[in-house]
């Protein structure tokens, strides 16, 4: 979603875009990146438990608390900037078409339509 949204970007002409947008795409690129890490970390936390120690226990509670606290300030980055990524894409619609591919002609019968050949 976030390197389609930067790809549209980059073909957007610039009376359609906002010069916050890059920027706003940069921040959730890396909040992105520290949730992988952060989730990464949290299967890692999970696994190291005592056993016993599943959902509801305290010991669980409290790594999860821990997890959650350090999720929210990229959580939040994504409230704040995450529309940026539907932006982008209306823009994208307004945005003039281009053809794909060079328009090619109709090609016309070879045939004279005169029935069969040779006669």
């Amino acid at each position: 979603m976030l390197a389609t949204a930067r790809l549209q970007l980059q073909h957007l002409p610039a009376h359609l875009t906002r010069a916050s947008w890059p920027g706003q795409l940069t921040i959730l690129e890396e909040a992105l990146s520290h949730l992988d890490a952060l989730d990464a970390r949290w299967q890692e936390t999970r696994a190291q438990l005592p056993e016993g120690a599943g959902p509801g226990s305290a010991a669980y509670v409290d790594a999860l608390d821990e997890h959650n606290a350090e999720c929210w300030s990229y959580l939040d980055d994504w409230a704040c900037h995450g529309r940026v990524v539907l932006d982008i894409q209306a823009a994208a619609r307004r945005a003039p078409s281009r053809p794909k591919r060079p328009q090619i002609p109709a090609l016309t019968s070879r045939r004279s339509g005169h029935g069969g050949r040779g006669r």
